[in-house]
């Protein structure tokens, strides 16, 4: 898709900001309900959204260097992760990391929010086989041989979680259906109230992999498309910045929250947590900016992901 849908841009900066938030643990302890019911969604939408900008016609050699430029940033951001959870005491943290557990971490269960990238590149290959064969089984064909493919992948061989594969071949669908995005999201306000609704009467269902899971996903989607216009021009162009830059900010934002830790007696004054929220967002965004723009100018990028990281307001 050449041209950018901006509406997407948006849906990515929310919820990239929504996954920075749940992951400052001082925030995530302090109303874990809340991180719950986001956890729900947000990761989930990013899913909805690769599946339908993924674009399947192509050779084998784009999609190669594609899935390439996924798999470089991918193992040498994990592989960090990894080795520093063996030495930090964060929730994720490795007793002992041996060489087992390092190659498991890497090829099969990774830490951190590199999942969402090994995800990718598990869907994006078996997407692109499937619809090799769309001209002979149709859009219906390719569906069932994705969903028995990504059922194999995760029961058989670990590689991914199914219902994670889902939200992407939800997204897949509607572009092979030839629905547009907002289409198939129809953006309303009144998306809030069944949303509403299913986090307070409905707690057990807090989960991506049920069906109110995947009904939430849809909701928040669609209120926050509904709430887009509402905001002003100022912060419509700031999100759709952020939303353009969200690679960056999944790849470096670890490096930021983790620093984050040390702000927390400095908004001991706020019992509610808000001003140390949004300091340590805006730490961690400008931080993770700031990380993608250095690369650009000393021109890592291109052996990092094969393309600037820092994409410049315009």
């Amino acid at each position: 898709m050449q041209d950018r849908i901006r509406q997407l841009d948006y849906l990515k900066c929310v919820f990239i900001v929504l996954m920075i938030i749940f992951h400052l643990v001082y925030v995530g302890d302090k109303y874990p309900y809340a991180k719950q019911v986001v956890y729900t969604f947000h990761m989930p939408v990013f899913l909805v959204i690769s599946g339908y900008l993924a674009n399947m016609d192509k050779g084998i050699g784009k999609l190669a260097r594609q899935v390439k430029w996924l798999l470089v940033p991918y193992a040498v951001m994990e592989a960090g992760y990894t080795y520093m959870a063996s030495l930090l005491p964060i929730r994720e943290h490795i007793e002992r990391l041996t060489v087992g557990v390092f190659i498991d971490k890497l090829l099969l269960h990774p830490l951190g929010p590199y999942w969402y990238l090994h995800t990718l590149i598990v869907c994006y290959l078996i997407y692109y086989g499937a619809s090799r064969l769309r001209q002979r089984v149709g859009v219906a064909g390719v569906v069932c041989l994705m969903g028995v493919a990504f059922y194999a992948a995760d029961r058989l061989l670990g590689i991914v979680s199914l219902h994670n594969a889902m939200y992407f071949m939800a997204g897949a669908m509607v572009r092979m259906c030839g629905v547009q995005f907002i289409r198939a999201f129809s953006p309303t306000l009144l998306a809030a109230v069944p949303l509403a609704l299913f986090c307070i009467a409905s707690p057990e269902g807090l989960d991506r992999s049920t069906l109110q899971g995947f009904a939430m996903t849809w909701l928040a989607m669609s209120f926050a498309l509904a709430a887009e216009p509402h905001i002003g021009r100022k912060a419509r162009a700031a999100a759709h910045f952020i939303g353009e830059n969200t690679l960056a900010i999944l790849l470096f934002s670890p490096m930021f929250t983790i620093i984050t830790k040390r702000f927390v007696p400095l908004f001991a004054f706020d019992p509610t947590a808000l001003l140390y929220t949004a300091v340590s967002v805006a730490f961690t965004i400008g931080g993770s900016l700031a990380v993608a723009w250095v690369m650009d100018r000393l021109r890592l990028s291109r052996w990092f992901s094969g393309k600037r990281l820092y994409n410049a307001p315009e």
